[in-house]
């Protein structure tokens, strides 16, 4: 431990050096001029430093930081231009904040001088019609902290204060603007502390006495229930969630999974709900506990009813960053899901009904796979190919060292995720995140093969062209499945929710809905050099999946497969 010297020419190469010095891997987007000419030197120099990853859109470049550190857990470095590309990523850094992801995301802004000798100064046209009153305010809402670099002697602090942010829990993005003008300013050296004393782990336990409440609840409770859509995002939280649910004999529903959270095949697992759809057992429960779950039930449709008791485990059990969470909570656990469930089992002990409890869980679950089975086969024939049968498909096909990250199509009914293999929306749903984390998420893990299953409305909003670019330059063979629909499915089905009875139900006729004529996707992958096949027939899926991932596997070459399906 202590301070080294570093000689460097420019504040661009000196901010390099601290990145480098932090671990940071890569930067990602698309630098301004003087990180340009400092990448160059630090290439010709062989100087350690993170990797330049040219991204040619925003949007891809910051989900592609979001797939980096969803897997890792360590957070990317972004740069974008200006304004402009700050607004091209604010969707990206949108997602990223409500599913907590750390992100260092940087921006340039206009030179603060145009006087002539001053290296950097305003030159074009640009630097005035970009300029903003309050470049940072555009994205404020959205990250825990921003900054802009002001002298160079603060570029050690600035970059340790936006890591260790972005990294204390809840984790986020953090927005630091780098002027151009004092990015290009000469600096003889840099001093940088290593390693550096700015650590933000530390565990959250919980409050002893609010676990003895909620477990005297649990042990009275004659119809519990466990909800959650985020607690594999720590693996330790899935197996604390099984020791609970078995010490209880409590059913466990998944409400919009980001994270393969529960076994699909344990007997207490209880389904999933996605959208608008009613789970009746929310109305029945006289005991719910809610794990790292930001909209467990739609008080619109369903609620709990006014005796039960509810218990809110997380972080922040109380989502403090969202304006509005309207949801009952008499027993706060604000603390590590995988901790606070652990002590919750064993104060719960093993109450009276439990094995009665454990006993109908197994039969309905049972029952619910072999529906769910029957739905897939019975859709195994069926053309145009339904969602099932594609679903079952690809889980299938992919093994279970695979990564999914899916956007929205696949039906988890019939995929099974796995624990730290699946990655799901955010769900802020910031429409075109899954191909660029999916390309991130092969940075991350090299060695394993990585599908993206996409539904064409997502495909086309994740700049495709970009991020086939993206996958072509930087070696990174991902497989993208389409679940080619032909329509925005959500837009006629939110319209049909609001208006059971209107027009566009009457007349079968649902504006802004339709995505046709479809693209042929499958031709975009192959100009840059990737392998592309459409599939109409069920029968012709699990064959053309394997040729994709066995593209990626051996040939090293990205692959999409365009099927034609409806739900």
């Amino acid at each position: 431990m202590g301070r080294r010297r570093v000689r460097v020419e420019t504040v661009a190469q000196g901010y390099l050096e601290v990145l480098a010095s932090r671990g940071v891997e890569y930067l990602i987007g698309n630098a301004n001029t003087s990180l340009v000419d400092a990448f160059a030197r630090q290439r010709a120099r062989r100087r350690p430093g993170p990797a330049p990853l040219l991204v040619a859109h925003e949007y891809p470049a910051t989900a592609m930081a979001h797939g980096y550190a969803m897997l890792t857990g360590r957070p990317q470095v972004v740069m974008v231009h200006s304004t402009v590309g700050a607004a091209n990523a604010a969707g990206a850094i949108i997602n990223a904040a409500r599913a907590q992801i750390p992100i260092l995301f940087t921006a340039a802004t206009s030179p603060v001088t145009d006087a002539p000798g001053i290296a950097g100064a305003r030159d074009i046209h640009v630097h005035w019609a970009q300029e903003a009153f309050d470049q940072r305010g555009m994205l404020r809402e959205w990250v825990k902290w921003d900054y802009e670099l002001r002298h160079p002697g603060q570029l050690e602090d600035a970059v340790d204060r936006a890591l260790e942010l972005a990294l204390a829990e809840p984790r986020g993005p953090v927005y630091l603007t780098l002027p151009r003008d004092l990015m290009a300013q000469p600096m003889r050296a840099i001093s940088l502390e290593t390693p550096p004393r700015r650590n933000s782990r530390s565990r959250r336990y919980p409050d002893p006495a609010r676990i003895a409440e909620a477990a005297e609840i649990l042990r009275r409770s004659r119809r519990p229930l466990i909800i959650t859509a985020e607690a594999g995002r720590d693996p330790g939280a899935r197996a604390a969630l099984v020791a609970l649910a078995e010490a209880g004999g409590i059913a466990v529903l998944e409400a919009a999974p980001a994270y393969a959270n529960f076994p699909a095949e344990h007997p207490c697992h209880a389904g999933y709900v996605f959208g608008s759809q009613v789970y009746p057992a929310v109305a029945e429960a006289d005991a719910i506990v809610v794990v790292d779950c930001d909209a467990p039930w739609f008080p619109s449709r369903v609620r709990p009813g006014p005796r039960a008791k509810v218990i809110q485990v997380a972080i922040d059990p109380f989502f403090s960053r969202y304006p509005m969470r309207n949801y009952p909570c008499d027993v706060p656990i604000a603390a590590e899901p995988a901790i606070a469930l652990r002590q919750l089992a064993r104060a719960v002990g093993k109450p009276a009904g439990r094995t009665a409890r454990l006993k109908r869980l197994a039969r309905a679950h049972a029952e619910r796979r072999r529906e769910w089975r029957r739905a897939a086969e019975n859709e195994a024939g069926r053309v145009p190919i339904g969602f099932r049968w594609a679903s079952r498909c690809v889980a299938e096909t992919f093994g279970t060292d695979d990564i999914v990250v899916n956007e929205y199509p696949l039906d988890l009914r019939h995929a099974d995720p796995r624990p730290g293999a699946y990655f799901g929306p955010p769900h802020s749903a910031g429409l075109g995140w899954g191909f660029g984390a999916a390309l991130g998420a092969k940075l991350a893990a090299r060695d394993r093969t990585v599908v993206a299953t996409l539904g064409d409305g997502s495909y086309i909003f994740g700049v495709p062209t970009a991020c086939h670019q993206a996958a072509c330059m930087h070696g990174l063979p991902v497989v993208v499945v389409v679940f080619n629909n032909g329509a925005w499915e959500e837009v006629s089905k939110g319209a049909a929710a609001v208006h059971p009875e209107g027009w566009a139900m009457s007349s079968g006729d649902f504006p802004f809905s339709a995505l046709e004529p479809s693209p042929h996707f499958e031709q975009i992958v192959r100009a840059f050099g990737g392998h592309g096949e459409r599939v109409d027939a069920p029968e012709a899926l699990p064959a053309a999946l394997a040729r994709a991932r066995r593209a990626a596997q051996t040939e090293k070459r990205q692959a999409l497969v365009n099927v034609i399906c409806k739900r």
